[in-house]
């Protein structure tokens, strides 16, 4: 999955989140964006997915597309 160093970084952040669980979420690398693909069971989860890749440098801008069921 993590193909570059900022997608590795941002895997391990939501791996290590203590309240979320990565079991449909996708991370990928769009030219200067990260596509984040999948769903969620709550509009929180889908906010602390989003706020933890925020967190990590690289500039990127993020692309939430994360459904929530």
């Amino acid at each position: 999955m993590a193909s570059s160093p900022l997608l590795y970084r941002l895997d391990k952040a939501l791996r290590n989140h203590p309240h979320l669980t990565r079991q449909n979420v996708f991370l990928e690398r769009d030219r200067d964006q990260v596509v984040v693909r999948g769903t969620v069971r709550s509009f929180y989860q889908k906010q602390m997915i989003q706020e933890t890749i925020r967190k990590i440098d690289g500039g990127a801008a993020i692309k939430n597309m994360i459904e929530v069921q």
